[in-house]
């Protein structure tokens, strides 16, 4: 009998011993850390660089006075269409000087000069019709052949972007030789005035001033009536269906671009607009952001290669967002960019193994800011801890939030 009792002692004290250090343990045991996470992941990845532009008409033409005298009242408004020798106002010329031997020389100099710039112009006008001919007739061949898959997509899509660019480049020499035509009309008339007036062959009708090309009304520098000088401006003039899009890009991006590189235009109020770039220009400028930092910038010119029907709404000087496309994959593995942390040089994450806090070695590749591409050390299966505080340690239980 006493040896029941003794022996109920020792239990009784052998299980009290037991709870006692469970209780200890569970005590001193650290708390499971709260943490974030997310999954390791496969698929499409992009570098961009993005940044805000404009829009602005590519080519501009602004309508001064041939004589000086007393303009008339501008009637047209900013909008309204206009076509090559279409009366946009007249001048009333002042009385002219006597045209000594020198002003008669200068003044048919100026004449011959601006007959001279239209011959040129020409030949760049038919040298554009040659290259836009030939980019048009590749694209024609290359579409041919894609039907038949001997073409890669990436080779059509430069055709077109060649073919949509010797276009513009043509309509740029079309307007030009159409200011050339103007200035060649404007110095015969200033020579025919002036020597009309100063031969006192009696009084000179009004000078008209008419549109040297088939555009839209961008700005009215002078709408009221009044004396004007020689060669003030009146109009400015341009065709807003031949768009481009001027992008400010810090330096430290511009030096990744390149002509031909894709580009995106979001932000304008419709949907993406295929682009691409045309120049970067190789002079920067000093800029100062909302915040007051001194920034250097350079501007980047991407032309529109979307349909027309596309954009018809946007017009000059209006705000888009432009998106550089520098760098895709359709299918790598990747992590967030917080889930990343370097110890001495090497590249870590704490990868969750059964609650458990695991520290792992990785080797990673490109990075947009969000998104690390994983080379080596996690699997699809894995997930991972993002923004990892100090107190999480190798081996250290988490609780998910």
């Amino acid at each position: 009998m006493a040896k029941k009792g003794f022996a109920g002692k020792w239990l009784f004290w052998g299980v009290f011993v037991m709870l006692a250090s469970v209780a200890v343990v569970v005590t001193i045991r650290p708390d499971p850390v709260w943490v974030d996470l997310a999954p390791v992941t496969r698929g499409p990845m992009e570098i961009t660089i993005k940044e805000e532009g404009k829009t602005r008409v590519r080519d501009r033409y602004v309508v001064s006075s041939p004589v000086a005298g007393y303009l008339h009242r501008v009637l047209l408004e900013v909008g309204d269409p206009v076509i090559p020798g279409e009366l946009l106002t007249e001048v009333d010329p002042m009385p002219a000087s006597t045209l000594d031997a020198r002003s008669r020389a200068e003044a048919e100099a100026k004449v011959q000069s601006a007959r001279s710039a239209l011959n040129s112009t020409r030949q760049k006008v038919a040298a554009a019709e040659a290259e836009a001919d030939l980019a048009v007739r590749e694209l024609a061949r290359l579409q041919a052949l894609s039907d038949d898959r001997f073409v890669s997509d990436e080779r059509l899509q430069q055709a077109r972007a060649a073919a949509a660019r010797t276009q513009a480049i043509l309509r740029s020499a079309r307007f030009d030789e159409e200011v050339m035509a103007h200035e060649l009309a404007a110095a015969r008339t200033r020579l025919e005035v002036s020597a009309a007036r100063a031969n006192g062959d009696g009084a000179v009708e009004r000078v008209p001033v008419r549109s040297p090309v088939n555009g839209s009304v961008l700005g009215i520098v002078r709408k009221s009536e009044g004396v004007i000088q020689a060669g003030e401006a009146i109009l400015e003039l341009g065709d807003p269906g031949a768009l481009e899009v001027v992008v400010d890009v810090l330096s430290f991006d511009a030096v990744n671009l390149q002509p031909g590189m894709v580009t995106r235009l979001t932000g304008w109020g419709g949907g993406t607009l295929d682009a691409t770039v045309r120049r970067v220009e190789p002079v920067g400028f000093e800029d100062v952001s909302a915040l007051g930092v001194e920034e250097r910038r350079v501007q980047v010119v991407a032309d529109i290669t979307s349909p027309a029907d596309a954009w018809q709404s946007l017009g000059d000087g209006y705000r888009v967002d432009a998106e550089f496309l520098l760098w895709r994959s359709d299918n790598v593995l990747q992590v967030p960019e917080s889930a990343i942390f370097v110890t001495d040089g090497q590249h870590q994450v704490f990868r969750v193994v059964d609650d458990i806090a695991v520290l792992t070695d990785v080797s990673v590749g490109r990075t947009n800011g969000f998104h690390t591409v994983i080379q080596e050390g996690l699997t699809e299966a894995d997930n991972v801890v993002r923004h990892p505080d100090r107190q999480l340690e190798d081996g250290s239980r988490i609780r998910l939030r």
